[in-house]
């Protein structure tokens, strides 16, 4: 079964976040392995994005496809990620990792390891609300590739 994990900063704080998670959590159960890896967030200190950086490269060690989020990464609609996903494990990887940065951004050397870097668009979001958009995304994307009537 396919292996998919957010790796993100910072902790989700208010129940309707936590609930939406959850259920997309629980949607995704049937088509992957999914998981959300959390981070220390370092709040404001000037080296908060390095420091979080580190952390985040920590838990990277294991070789899977890495894909940033990152408002400068490629625009990309619910097809292409449902592709790049796929292409992802069809390339031989056992897990696709999406990388969320803190509230400061996201390190130099953690854009660098990434093998893939998309943006959702130009706008900011509050970086817990990111987080279920990233996760119906994913069950999007699935949902795509396995043809459910999920993607109108």
């Amino acid at each position: 079964m396919k292996k998919i994990e957010i790796l993100c900063v910072g902790k989700i704080k208010e129940n309707y976040f936590k609930d939406a998670i959850a259920e997309y959590q629980k949607r995704l159960s049937r088509f992957c392995n999914f998981s959300i890896v959390e981070v220390v967030e370092f709040g404001d200190s000037t080296l908060a994005k390095e420091k979080e950086g580190a952390a985040i490269l920590q838990k990277m060690l294991d070789g899977s496809f890495l894909i940033l989020l990152d408002i400068q990464g490629e625009m990309i609609t619910s097809e292409g990620l449902a592709k790049e996903i796929d292409l992802a494990f069809v390339k031989g990887n056992d897990k696709v990792r999406f990388v969320v940065g803190g509230s400061h951004g996201i390190s130099e050397i953690v854009k660098e390891k990434a093998d893939k870097a998309i943006s959702f668009g130009k706008i900011t979001y509050p970086h817990q609300l990111f987080r279920v958009v990233l996760c119906e995304q994913i069950y999007r994307a699935l949902c795509i590739q396995n043809g459910t009537p999920y993607h109108k």
